[in-house]
């Protein structure tokens, strides 16, 4: 079928089903274009907590489905290719947290939300890059923490609260292989352009950047700006909706090898217009998990939605 037809179809069935999609700013456009709620890691957890659908179709990767599938236990949620993983993620086990815990007795563990749910059920908060701050910031000041698995959202995080936590050390591929090198030199070509970049990039794309924020962060600082051209230091997926809110804008993707889009997330890439089609047919894959690893990773994230409400950063 053509990509039209698929929409069409997938319209169709996600109205017979009951069915919501859920789609993560980094999915290909035409999944963006179809999903009713697009969103950054912090506001897909809302909608995924909140939502009354029967069926869930995270169009994301693992984690993000088994999120969903924990706020939800009692619903279906389905994964267009059960295959989209995710490099952070891989970088930290369950067991490997437990062991590190073990090696940093009396510390409170925060892990971001890019991880599995057996490193969620070890951890006592999840967080997003939209609210790790501010959630940091409202723990008690001698608290000894954990930061797992991301050393460069937990190095700014540091940087930016005055905390000394103890990192994880896992990086997003994607992010990581970024260099201020490209950055500069796009800077020198487009001095009038601000550098906006996500905090899970290393330090040094973090030091030459002008803004610095979740990809909701950095929507919203774009929006504001009174700037005509953009610098973007992130997956290239979110430039669909940053064209689509500000139409008179120019975004100037960062690569982290000059004329490859090798920056591109490959494990969000693996879902498709046909792939979602085929997921709400068959109503495969789909996220099982047993009960005991639900309940204890819900915890981390409940509390994490309910620190967030209390302080304001949602409703």
């Amino acid at each position: 079928m053509k990509n039209e037809d698929l929409k069409k179809e997938i319209l169709k069935l996600k109205k017979e089903k009951n069915a919501v999609i859920l789609g993560h700013y980094y999915q290909i456009d035409d999944i963006q274009e179809v999903s009713d709620y697009v969103g950054d890691s912090l506001a897909l957890a809302q909608e995924a907590q909140r939502t009354q659908a029967e069926i869930i179709v995270f169009c994301g990767v693992h984690f993000m489905a088994e999120t969903a599938k924990i706020l939800n236990p009692s619903r279906k949620v389905l994964l267009p290719d059960i295959n989209a993983s995710c490099s952070l993620a891989e970088s930290c086990t369950g067991e490997d947290l437990r062991k590190f815990k073990e090696e940093h007795p009396g510390h409170f563990v925060v892990s971001y939300v890019n991880c599995s749910a057996a490193v969620k059920a070890e951890s006592d908060l999840i967080c997003t890059s939209g609210n790790a701050e501010k959630l940091i910031n409202a723990l008690p000041k001698d608290q000894k923490i954990i930061f797992a698995p991301d050393k460069n959202l937990g190095g700014y995080i540091n940087s930016q609260t005055g905390r000394n936590m103890v990192l994880w050390n896992g990086v997003c591929t994607v992010h990581d292989s970024l260099t201020s090198e490209n950055i500069l030199n796009m800077k020198a070509a487009h001095p009038e352009a601000p550098v906006v970049a996500h905090p899970e990039c290393n330090a040094a794309v973090l030091a030459v950047s002008d803004f610095i924020g979740s990809t909701k962060a950095m929507l919203t600082y774009i929006s504001k700006s009174q700037s005509k051209q953009f610098i973007v230091a992130t997956e290239p997926g979110i430039l669909y909706e940053m064209k689509r809110n500000n139409p008179d804008k120019e975004f100037l993707n960062v690569f982290n090898i000059e004329g490859c889009s090798c920056n591109e997330c490959s494990y969000m890439k693996l879902n498709t217009l046909e792939k979602l089609y085929n997921c709400l047919l068959n109503e495969t894959p789909e996220i099982v998990m047993d009960m005991a690893t639900i309940e204890k990773a819900a915890k981390p994230i409940v509390r994490m939605l309910d620190m967030s409400r209390e302080l304001g950063i949602i409703k």
